[in-house]
């Protein structure tokens, strides 16, 4: 039975290295990473490993799992990513077949600050 949620794990250890092609070793021959808010998608391990290639980075990139909540053939992720210059936030969902990955949406937001009307109701997050 495929286990999505070590899928996942095993693809965020994997990027870490920075070594694109590992991570992509994962992938199913049919793979799509969709990007919703961008609204693109990569179609191959060939497309991924290139792209990441090519990212401009000030660093080797650090891949932090936050949260991992998986069962079956789906997982989800929260990962803090970091080039030491760079931080963002992304939340991944995998859909897994056959020990191997099928499709990953991602959204990656940006962060913003919270407006001063809502001070009232919320306190400031310290992580």
């Amino acid at each position: 039975m495929t286990d999505a949620a070590a899928l996942a794990q095993e693809f965020w250890c994997r990027m870490n290295t920075n070594q694109w092609s590992l991570a992509a070793e994962l992938f199913a021959d049919n793979i799509e990473i969709v990007w919703p808010q961008s609204g693109e998608v990569i179609s191959s391990a060939e497309d991924f490993v290139a792209l990441n290639a090519a990212y401009p980075a000030n660093g080797k990139w650090q891949f932090s799992i936050k949260r991992l909540i998986g069962a079956g053939e789906r997982a989800v992720t929260e990962t803090a990513i970091s080039d030491g210059t760079t931080n963002a936030f992304a939340v991944s969902i995998f859909e897994c077949a056959d020990d191997r990955i099928v499709k990953i949406t991602e959204y990656w937001p940006e962060p913003y600050d919270a407006p001063d009307w809502r001070r009232a109701w919320v306190s400031a997050r310290t992580d």
